[in-house]
């Protein structure tokens, strides 16, 4: 894709991945970048940064999560700044813990966001996209979304999700000249990971090299773009020897936490069991009348 003067779209642009991509676009001459994120200091901060390279730079403050927000926000988008010629969706949100003591709320949070936000923005981009009859779109996974990670279960089904989604819109808009490209990072220095147990033997990657990764597969028109040795070595390893695999994430996943799963029985059991207590005693008690 030649980027010369184009018009870019970016979510979760206020830090990480997203933040390293669009300072790679305004540095590679992008004509302007539309930037989203729910953080509106945040935004404003990447892009005075932008600005200072010469580059047009538009914020968007907007909760992906919430489908009439996006709807307006990309209408008003579309009517102020004209066509998009690239989005990124790069907007998610991760949680580590034990399938067996995971909070729903976490759960409905990363396949709100995760999932849902970025097929919502897709769709009402895709559309104009169809109708100019041009555009690509890069939708980020992970290698999570080629390997299953312990500990991470919700995240790793959204990333899993996230590359069928990217397979299936490669093959229903290459008719429309829209090409779908996946990004797989590997782990990612990121506040997002931060607070995470890392598996062993991980050595993450910065920010900057995945963008860097990025314009390279951008500029090769490749459909997936796999980032870091630790992702080719991981999927290789994967289609080779399974087993193999299999081991290795089973020695490199962090502890889980030492808790006894306690379950608190429910209203319904706890009158079965008086009634059962109290059925008992009576039985007894009749018993002791028909000896005498």
């Amino acid at each position: 894709m030649n980027i010369q003067g184009k018009v870019a779209l970016i979510t979760g642009a206020s830090r990480g991945i997203g933040r390293a991509i669009a300072l790679a676009l305004a540095q590679q001459g992008m004509k302007r970048l539309i930037l989203i994120a729910r953080d509106r200091h945040k935004l404003a901060e990447v892009a005075s940064v932008i600005e200072a390279m010469g580059v047009e730079v538009a914020i968007v403050p907007v909760d992906l999560s919430k489908p009439i927000e996006v709807n307006v926000a990309v209408a008003q988008v579309w009517r102020s700044y004209g066509p998009i010629h690239l989005l990124v969706n790069c907007a998610g949100v991760a949680y580590q813990n034990s399938f067996l003591q995971s909070k729903l709320f976490q759960v409905q949070e990363e396949l709100s966001v995760n999932l849902l936000g970025m097929y919502t923005l897709t769709s009402l981009i895709a559309r104009r996209m169809a109708s100019q009859r041009q555009g690509t779109i890069v939708n980020v996974s992970s290698l999570m979304g080629k390997v299953a990670a312990p500990t991470m279960a919700t995240y790793s089904a959204t990333k899993f999700a996230i590359l069928g989604f990217s397979q299936a819109l490669r093959r229903e808009l290459a008719q429309y000249n829209i090409r779908v490209i996946a990004l797989l990072p590997s782990l990612t220095d990121t506040d997002m990971v931060r607070d995470l147990k890392l598996f062993r033997w991980v050595i993450p990657m910065t920010p900057q090299q995945v963008a860097e990764a990025f314009i390279a597969g951008l500029q090769k028109d490749a459909p997936e773009i796999l980032v870091g040795w630790q992702s080719h070595l991981a999927v290789w390893c994967q289609r080779l020897a399974p087993w193999l695999l299999e081991m290795i994430l089973r020695i490199a996943t962090p502890p889980a936490p030492n808790k006894q799963l306690e379950e608190k029985p429910s209203f319904l059991h706890r009158i079965q069991c008086f009634n059962d207590f109290w059925l008992s005693r009576n039985i007894d008690s009749l018993v002791s009348a028909l000896k005498f």
